[in-house]
């Protein structure tokens, strides 16, 4: 009665193995997303976190100072400082471009005066990566001036 039903695949079965590919590559997509963004964080943290020791390097060598010129906290020229302060030391300068790059060219705002100075790096998905001078490293909810500086007195990360 059905010798004549070819062996093989019916549609139906082949577009329920597709929708469950389809559903399968759609959550290792989501997790990957997830892995880079944290990726991504760990290079910045990484990247400031390298600056405490070469800021220290560069307070010896200057001359137990941080800036001979104080830099208001500023996000525009921060990468681009002149070499009046610790952020335009050669090295520091490229761990902060390192970590420009990591986080997809957020904002990373930096500060100093001869006996200070503070750096914080947008955070992937959120958030902002802070040191200071004191040696502190770590997350902080918002970078600005009222909560990095205050009056021209520079403070920690808060």
């Amino acid at each position: 009665m059905y010798n004549n039903r070819s062996k093989g695949f019916t549609l139906i079965e082949l577009l329920v193995v597709i929708a469950i590919i389809g559903v399968l590559s759609a959550v290792v997509l989501a997790s990957l997303n997830t892995a880079r963004t944290r990726g991504n964080n760990a290079a910045v943290q990484s990247n400031l976190a390298g600056m405490l020791s070469q800021a220290e390097i560069y307070y010896g060598n200057a001359g137990n100072v941080y800036a001979t010129v104080d830099l208001a906290w500023t996000t525009a020229s921060c990468p681009a400082a002149a070499g009046t302060s610790v952020v335009g030391d050669t090295t520091i300068k490229r761990a902060i471009d390192a970590a420009n790059t990591a986080n997809g060219a957020g904002a990373i705002g930096c500060a100093a005066t001869a006996t200070t100075y503070v750096i914080a790096a947008d955070l992937v998905g959120g958030g902002y990566w802070c040191v200071d001078y004191t040696g502190t490293s770590k997350a902080i909810p918002a970078a600005t001036t009222a909560n990095l500086a205050a009056a021209g007195t520079l403070a920690v990360c808060p």
